[in-house]
Protein backbone atom coordinates (compact mmCIF):
# COMPACT_ATOMS: atom_id res chain seq x y z
CA UNK A 1 0.00 0.00 0.00
CA UNK A 2 2.97 2.39 1.03
CA UNK A 3 4.91 1.89 -1.86
CA UNK A 4 2.15 2.36 -4.14
CA UNK A 5 1.98 5.64 -2.35
CA UNK A 6 5.30 6.68 -2.35
CA UNK A 7 6.15 6.44 -5.98
CA UNK A 8 9.27 7.79 -7.31
CA UNK A 9 7.37 10.90 -9.01
CA UNK A 10 5.86 11.35 -5.97
CA UNK A 11 9.10 11.59 -3.87
CA UNK A 12 10.53 13.95 -6.45
CA UNK A 13 7.71 16.28 -6.25
CA UNK A 14 7.24 16.89 -2.44
CA UNK A 15 11.12 16.88 -2.46
CA UNK A 16 10.49 19.43 -5.00
CA UNK A 17 8.10 21.43 -2.87
CA UNK A 18 9.79 21.21 0.44
CA UNK A 19 12.95 23.01 -1.55
CA UNK A 20 10.49 25.88 -3.29
CA UNK A 21 9.29 26.57 0.25
CA UNK A 22 13.03 26.86 2.20
CA UNK A 23 14.01 28.90 -0.43
CA UNK A 24 10.92 31.36 -0.17
CA UNK A 25 11.55 31.07 3.55
CA UNK A 26 15.20 32.24 2.89
CA UNK A 27 14.87 35.11 0.78
CA UNK A 28 11.62 36.48 2.51
CA UNK A 29 12.40 36.32 5.75
CA UNK A 30 14.99 38.71 7.45
CA UNK A 31 18.32 37.52 9.18
CA UNK A 32 19.26 40.23 12.16
CA UNK A 33 22.41 41.12 9.89
CA UNK A 34 22.46 44.63 7.08
CA UNK A 35 23.81 44.77 3.56
CA UNK A 36 26.00 47.73 2.68
CA UNK A 37 25.84 47.98 -1.06
CA UNK A 38 27.59 50.23 -3.46
CA UNK A 39 25.12 53.10 -4.71
CA UNK A 40 26.67 55.65 -8.12
CA UNK A 41 28.07 58.31 -7.06
CA UNK A 42 25.56 61.07 -7.61
CA UNK A 43 26.05 64.51 -9.42
CA UNK A 44 25.08 67.82 -6.74
CA UNK A 45 25.03 70.86 -9.81
CA UNK A 46 21.17 70.21 -9.72
CA UNK A 47 20.55 69.39 -5.54
CA UNK A 48 22.38 72.39 -4.55
CA UNK A 49 20.68 75.76 -4.83
CA UNK A 50 21.04 79.40 -3.73
CA UNK A 51 20.21 82.48 -5.11
CA UNK A 52 22.35 83.92 -7.79
CA UNK A 53 23.80 79.93 -8.28
CA UNK A 54 25.96 79.49 -11.19
CA UNK A 55 26.48 76.65 -13.29
CA UNK A 56 30.00 75.70 -14.29
CA UNK A 57 29.86 74.32 -18.35
CA UNK A 58 33.81 72.92 -18.32
CA UNK A 59 32.98 68.88 -17.87
CA UNK A 60 33.41 68.96 -14.88
CA UNK A 61 31.35 68.89 -11.09
CA UNK A 62 31.07 67.49 -7.71
CA UNK A 63 30.02 64.67 -6.74
CA UNK A 64 28.47 62.90 -3.32
CA UNK A 65 28.62 59.13 -2.42
CA UNK A 66 26.29 57.10 -1.04
CA UNK A 67 25.55 53.59 -0.17
CA UNK A 68 22.76 51.41 -0.16
CA UNK A 69 21.64 49.77 3.44
CA UNK A 70 19.09 47.30 3.85
CA UNK A 71 18.15 44.33 5.83
CA UNK A 72 19.92 41.57 4.32
CA UNK A 73 17.55 38.08 3.95
CA UNK A 74 18.50 34.62 5.25
CA UNK A 75 19.75 33.50 2.42
CA UNK A 76 21.67 36.75 1.58
CA UNK A 77 23.20 36.24 5.04
CA UNK A 78 24.46 32.60 4.64
CA UNK A 79 24.95 32.56 1.00
CA UNK A 80 27.65 35.67 -0.33
CA UNK A 81 26.96 34.84 -4.12
CA UNK A 82 23.25 35.83 -3.54
CA UNK A 83 24.47 39.40 -2.38
CA UNK A 84 24.69 42.38 -4.64
CA UNK A 85 28.31 43.17 -6.32
CA UNK A 86 30.54 45.12 -3.60
CA UNK A 87 28.22 44.38 -1.23
CA UNK A 88 29.49 43.67 3.21
CA UNK A 89 27.64 41.96 5.82
CA UNK A 90 27.19 44.24 8.46
CA UNK A 91 26.42 42.97 12.09
CA UNK A 92 22.84 44.97 13.14
CA UNK A 93 24.59 46.27 16.05
CA UNK A 94 26.86 48.39 14.58
CA UNK A 95 24.61 50.08 12.54
CA UNK A 96 21.43 50.44 15.12
CA UNK A 97 21.93 51.52 18.87
CA UNK A 98 20.31 48.73 21.44
CA UNK A 99 16.51 49.27 21.93
CA UNK A 100 16.01 51.70 18.14
CA UNK A 101 14.09 50.76 15.94
CA UNK A 102 15.17 50.48 11.73
CA UNK A 103 12.12 53.44 11.91
CA UNK A 104 14.28 56.00 14.60
CA UNK A 105 17.69 54.30 12.97
CA UNK A 106 16.18 56.49 9.75
CA UNK A 107 15.14 59.46 11.08
CA UNK A 108 18.19 60.09 13.11
CA UNK A 109 20.37 59.56 9.89
CA UNK A 110 17.91 61.97 7.95
CA UNK A 111 18.28 64.91 11.27
CA UNK A 112 22.34 63.99 10.94
CA UNK A 113 21.99 64.86 7.04
CA UNK A 114 20.50 68.11 7.86
CA UNK A 115 23.12 68.73 10.31
CA UNK A 116 25.88 68.24 7.85
CA UNK A 117 24.17 70.54 5.42
CA UNK A 118 24.31 73.16 7.90
CA UNK A 119 27.53 72.68 8.68
CA UNK A 120 29.14 72.34 5.34
CA UNK A 121 26.98 75.72 4.39
CA UNK A 122 28.95 77.90 7.34
CA UNK A 123 32.58 76.07 6.26
CA UNK A 124 31.64 77.19 2.43
CA UNK A 125 30.09 80.79 3.25
CA UNK A 126 33.37 81.44 5.52
CA UNK A 127 35.98 80.49 2.95
CA UNK A 128 33.93 82.77 0.37
CA UNK A 129 34.72 85.48 3.46
CA UNK A 130 31.11 85.99 4.97
CA UNK A 131 30.89 86.03 8.49
CA UNK A 132 28.95 83.35 9.47
CA UNK A 133 28.49 82.82 13.66
CA UNK A 134 27.57 79.09 14.88
CA UNK A 135 26.65 78.54 18.27
CA UNK A 136 25.94 74.83 19.57
CA UNK A 137 22.43 75.39 20.96
CA UNK A 138 21.98 72.32 22.63
CA UNK A 139 20.57 68.89 21.41
CA UNK A 140 17.57 67.72 18.98
CA UNK A 141 15.97 65.08 19.94
CA UNK A 142 15.96 62.76 16.63
CA UNK A 143 14.47 59.24 17.98
CA UNK A 144 13.48 58.27 21.83
CA UNK A 145 14.07 54.77 22.89
CA UNK A 146 10.82 52.83 23.28
CA UNK A 147 11.84 51.23 26.56
CA UNK A 148 12.67 54.20 28.32
CA UNK A 149 11.30 56.28 30.71
CA UNK A 150 11.98 59.36 28.78
CA UNK A 151 9.30 57.94 26.15
CA UNK A 152 6.39 59.06 27.65
CA UNK A 153 7.88 62.61 28.37
CA UNK A 154 10.10 63.47 25.05
CA UNK A 155 9.53 64.06 21.69
CA UNK A 156 11.42 64.33 18.37
CA UNK A 157 12.39 67.47 17.84
CA UNK A 158 12.36 68.69 21.25
CA UNK A 159 15.61 70.70 22.56
CA UNK A 160 17.64 69.72 25.61
CA UNK A 161 19.40 72.57 26.68
CA UNK A 162 20.28 71.74 30.43
CA UNK A 163 20.97 68.82 32.66
CA UNK A 164 20.96 69.35 36.58
CA UNK A 165 20.82 72.67 36.51
CA UNK A 166 24.25 73.04 33.60
CA UNK A 167 23.69 74.24 30.27
CA UNK A 168 24.15 71.02 27.96
CA UNK A 169 25.61 72.29 23.91
CA UNK A 170 27.09 69.42 22.92
CA UNK A 171 26.91 65.49 23.48
CA UNK A 172 30.32 65.81 25.63
CA UNK A 173 28.33 68.47 28.41
CA UNK A 174 25.76 65.97 28.32
CA UNK A 175 28.05 62.57 28.96
CA UNK A 176 30.20 64.28 31.61
CA UNK A 177 26.95 65.59 33.58
CA UNK A 178 25.95 61.78 33.11
CA UNK A 179 29.09 60.49 34.37
CA UNK A 180 28.11 61.64 37.38
CA UNK A 181 24.91 59.54 37.73
CA UNK A 182 23.91 55.51 38.41
CA UNK A 183 21.49 53.85 36.24
CA UNK A 184 18.31 54.91 37.57
CA UNK A 185 19.44 58.07 38.63
CA UNK A 186 16.64 60.95 37.99
CA UNK A 187 18.02 63.88 36.06
CA UNK A 188 16.54 67.05 35.59
CA UNK A 189 16.59 68.13 32.18
CA UNK A 190 15.65 71.65 30.73
CA UNK A 191 13.54 71.10 27.29
CA UNK A 192 12.94 73.59 24.50
CA UNK A 193 9.83 72.64 22.58
CA UNK A 194 8.91 75.04 19.70
CA UNK A 195 9.16 78.69 21.90
CA UNK A 196 8.63 77.03 25.25
CA UNK A 197 10.88 76.08 27.36
CA UNK A 198 10.73 73.98 30.55
CA UNK A 199 12.00 71.23 32.88
CA UNK A 200 11.35 67.79 33.97
CA UNK A 201 12.72 65.03 35.57
CA UNK A 202 13.97 61.65 33.71
CA UNK A 203 15.00 58.35 35.38
CA UNK A 204 18.27 57.41 33.61
CA UNK A 205 18.07 53.46 32.14
CA UNK A 206 21.44 51.55 31.49
CA UNK A 207 23.17 51.36 28.41
CA UNK A 208 23.17 47.57 27.11
CA UNK A 209 26.42 47.24 26.18
CA UNK A 210 27.99 49.45 29.03
CA UNK A 211 25.53 48.00 31.91
CA UNK A 212 27.45 50.84 34.33
CA UNK A 213 26.77 53.59 31.96
CA UNK A 214 23.59 55.62 32.62
CA UNK A 215 21.48 57.16 29.53
CA UNK A 216 18.73 59.67 29.66
CA UNK A 217 16.83 57.36 26.69
CA UNK A 218 17.21 59.54 23.41
CA UNK A 219 19.63 60.02 20.32
CA UNK A 220 20.97 63.05 19.89
CA UNK A 221 21.96 65.17 16.69
CA UNK A 222 23.81 68.68 17.27
CA UNK A 223 21.44 71.78 17.07
CA UNK A 224 22.50 74.24 15.64
CA UNK A 225 22.02 78.10 15.90
CA UNK A 226 23.21 79.83 12.61
CA UNK A 227 21.70 83.01 10.41
CA UNK A 228 23.11 82.88 6.69
CA UNK A 229 22.88 85.85 4.62
CA UNK A 230 20.77 83.83 1.76
CA UNK A 231 18.93 81.23 1.58
CA UNK A 232 20.31 77.92 0.91
CA UNK A 233 18.52 74.76 -0.48
CA UNK A 234 19.53 71.06 -0.57
CA UNK A 235 17.21 68.45 -2.51
CA UNK A 236 18.65 64.99 -1.56
CA UNK A 237 15.05 63.41 -0.90
CA UNK A 238 15.92 60.49 1.57
CA UNK A 239 19.10 60.06 1.60
CA UNK A 240 20.26 60.12 5.27
CA UNK A 241 23.53 60.29 7.25
CA UNK A 242 27.08 63.34 7.46
CA UNK A 243 29.27 62.08 5.28
CA UNK A 244 28.47 64.39 2.16
CA UNK A 245 29.75 67.09 4.03
CA UNK A 246 32.84 67.41 2.02
CA UNK A 247 30.74 67.26 -0.94
CA UNK A 248 28.50 70.16 0.10
CA UNK A 249 30.93 72.29 0.71
CA UNK A 250 32.66 72.21 -2.56
CA UNK A 251 29.32 72.39 -4.73
CA UNK A 252 28.58 75.50 -2.55
CA UNK A 253 31.83 77.28 -3.62
CA UNK A 254 30.83 76.41 -7.31
CA UNK A 255 27.60 77.36 -7.35
CA UNK A 256 28.75 80.83 -5.95
CA UNK A 257 31.35 81.17 -8.47
CA UNK A 258 34.43 79.69 -7.63
CA UNK A 259 36.26 77.18 -9.94
CA UNK A 260 36.61 74.36 -7.39
CA UNK A 261 37.00 70.83 -9.67
CA UNK A 262 39.23 72.87 -12.84
CA UNK A 263 37.13 70.38 -15.05
CA UNK A 264 37.12 67.28 -13.50
CA UNK A 265 34.38 64.82 -11.95
CA UNK A 266 35.32 64.63 -8.33
CA UNK A 267 33.78 62.79 -6.13
CA UNK A 268 34.05 63.11 -2.33
CA UNK A 269 32.86 62.16 0.60
CA UNK A 270 34.00 63.10 4.44
CA UNK A 271 32.02 64.39 7.63
CA UNK A 272 32.95 68.27 7.90
CA UNK A 273 33.50 69.93 11.42
CA UNK A 274 32.39 73.36 12.09
CA UNK A 275 36.51 74.17 12.21
CA UNK A 276 36.73 72.26 8.42
CA UNK A 277 38.40 69.23 9.52
CA UNK A 278 37.28 66.29 7.83
CA UNK A 279 36.39 62.91 9.45
CA UNK A 280 36.25 59.35 8.87
CA UNK A 281 32.97 57.36 7.28
CA UNK A 282 32.06 54.64 7.28
CA UNK A 283 31.21 52.69 4.04
CA UNK A 284 34.23 53.57 2.21
CA UNK A 285 34.46 50.36 -0.04
CA UNK A 286 30.90 50.52 -1.26
CA UNK A 287 31.65 54.48 -1.33
CA UNK A 288 35.18 54.03 -3.64
CA UNK A 289 32.86 51.29 -5.88
CA UNK A 290 30.15 53.89 -6.65
CA UNK A 291 32.72 56.39 -7.32
CA UNK A 292 34.31 54.24 -9.90
CA UNK A 293 31.13 53.57 -11.69
CA UNK A 294 30.12 57.02 -11.82
CA UNK A 295 33.63 57.56 -14.02
CA UNK A 296 35.02 60.50 -11.89
CA UNK A 297 38.55 61.21 -12.25
CA UNK A 298 39.28 61.75 -8.52
CA UNK A 299 38.03 60.48 -5.19
CA UNK A 300 38.66 62.62 -2.41
CA UNK A 301 38.29 60.90 1.30
CA UNK A 302 39.11 62.24 4.67
CA UNK A 303 42.60 60.68 5.81
CA UNK A 304 41.09 60.67 9.12
CA UNK A 305 41.60 56.67 10.28
CA UNK A 306 41.50 53.71 7.51
CA UNK A 307 39.60 55.73 4.96
CA UNK A 308 42.35 56.60 2.77
CA UNK A 309 43.85 52.94 2.68
CA UNK A 310 40.99 51.32 2.41
CA UNK A 311 39.78 53.48 -0.36
CA UNK A 312 42.90 52.69 -2.35
CA UNK A 313 42.68 49.26 -1.97
CA UNK A 314 39.45 49.01 -4.24
CA UNK A 315 40.21 52.05 -6.25
CA UNK A 316 41.12 50.20 -9.16
CA UNK A 317 42.57 52.90 -11.05
CA UNK A 318 40.50 56.16 -9.48
CA UNK A 319 43.00 58.54 -8.15
CA UNK A 320 42.42 59.03 -4.61
CA UNK A 321 43.16 61.87 -2.30
CA UNK A 322 43.28 62.15 1.00
CA UNK A 323 42.35 65.01 3.07
CA UNK A 324 42.67 66.27 5.88
CA UNK A 325 40.37 69.44 6.24
CA UNK A 326 38.33 71.74 3.42
CA UNK A 327 41.64 73.86 2.69
CA UNK A 328 43.57 70.52 2.09
CA UNK A 329 40.65 69.57 -0.14
CA UNK A 330 40.61 73.18 -2.16
CA UNK A 331 44.74 72.77 -2.71
CA UNK A 332 44.58 69.36 -3.93
CA UNK A 333 42.10 70.55 -6.05
CA UNK A 334 43.63 73.67 -7.31
CA UNK A 335 46.85 72.03 -7.77
CA UNK A 336 45.97 69.10 -9.92
CA UNK A 337 47.23 69.14 -13.89
CA UNK A 338 45.37 71.23 -16.34
CA UNK A 339 42.02 68.86 -17.73
CA UNK A 340 42.98 68.31 -21.69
Amino acid sequence: MFARLLTPLRLASAGLVLIVVAFVILVTKMSDQYLETPDVAHPLASLVKVPGGKQQHDGGGIYYVDVFLKRASLLESLIPAARPDGSDLIPRSSIVEPGISEQQRLKLEVADMKASQVIASAVALRELGYRVPVKAGGLRVAAVTPQSHAAALLRTGDVVVSADGKPVRTRSDLRAILAGHRPGDPVNVGIRRGTRTFKISIRTTSDPSEPKRPLIGFLPTQALSVHFPFPIRFDLGGVGGPSAGLAFALELLEKRGRDVDHGYKVAATGVIELDGRVTRIGGIKQKTIGARRAHVDVFLVPADGDNARDAKRYAHGLRIIPVENFQQALHALATLPSKA
